[in-house]
């Protein structure tokens, strides 16, 4: 049975939604694993969004470990940065902290579900970790808003959802699952004529998320990203897929660059 540990900065509805949906799957049999920990970047009374997710995980009977980075960015203050040049000092220095935290824990498999801070190398080199990235395996680099501008920006013809391995290089790590839609057709193509010579600077001073072509893409990807994650999650428990020294591989030992679920994605919210 695969042992997954969560990673989850727990700062929406989202978050909650992504716990409490894999959490059914896994009781229901689709995902044969069972959930070790909650790990946590925020503590109790930081936000009221995260103590909801921390009642959540408590309803559940999961272990819930949290530590704030905040404390200790406060503490160190430290503005010299190493030879990892993504990340300060104090960065590195919380790394270290949640890895003696979570010492006592064995895991196949970490999830990085709404993980809301950059992974140093000396997590990525100690566990096996996994993030959504809202985009195509060649597609944007960013947060869901970010890949979403650059899509109207260079006018592009598709998006999709991924599911990576977590390394130093942010949103480029081995690719596991994916899907891709399109973003033009009749849904699409009468809004981007609506923003024909407009700029996105333009647009994101008044319109900003409120533009339909804007909100149209985000619909079409969230709907994609549970599905996959639950899939991608089943597919490890079942021995479908596999992490080994940094690699991706299928359950007969072959190296992948990740598998195409855009079907499934399809099948599974109603697309035809």
């Amino acid at each position: 049975m695969l042992t997954i540990g969560w990673f989850s900065t727990g700062r929406d509805e989202a978050a909650r939604q992504l716990l409490q949906v894999v959490h059914d799957e896994i009781n229901k049999g689709g995902i044969r694993a069972t959930i070790a920990f909650v790990f946590s970047n925020r503590e109790p009374g930081e936000s009221p969004q995260s103590d909801k997710f921390f009642r959540l995980v408590n309803s559940y009977g999961i272990p819930l470990i949290y530590f704030s980075f905040k404390n200790l960015a406060a503490r160190q203050e430290l503005k010299e940065h190493t030879k990892d040049k993504a990340l300060p000092q104090w960065r590195l220095e919380y790394d270290r902290e949640i890895m003696r935290r979570l010492d006592g824990f064995k895991v196949d498999l970490c999830v990085l579900a709404g993980y809301m801070l950059i992974v140093g190398k000396e997590m990525c080199r100690k566990y096996d970790m996994i993030n959504l990235h809202p985009a195509t395996p060649d597609g944007p680099k960013g947060n869901w808003q970010q890949v979403i501008w650059t899509l109207i920006q260079e006018r592009a013809k598709e998006s999709g959802v991924m599911m990576h391995l977590v390394t130093t290089e942010l949103d480029r790590g081995p690719v596991i699952t994916y899907c891709v839609f399109p973003i033009t057709g009749k849904l699409f193509d009468k809004h981007w004529k609506a923003i024909t010579n407009r700029s996105v600077s333009a647009l994101k001073k008044d319109e900003g998320e409120d533009n339909p072509l804007f909100r149209l893409i985000r619909q079409h990807g969230l709907a994609r990203e549970l599905p996959l994650i639950v899939s991608t999650l089943a597919a490890f428990s079942q021995g479908k897929v596999k992490i080994k020294d940094g690699k991706v591989f299928d359950s007969q030992n072959n190296p992948i660059s990740g598998y195409n679920l855009s079907d499934n994605m399809n099948k599974t919210i109603g697309v035809t």
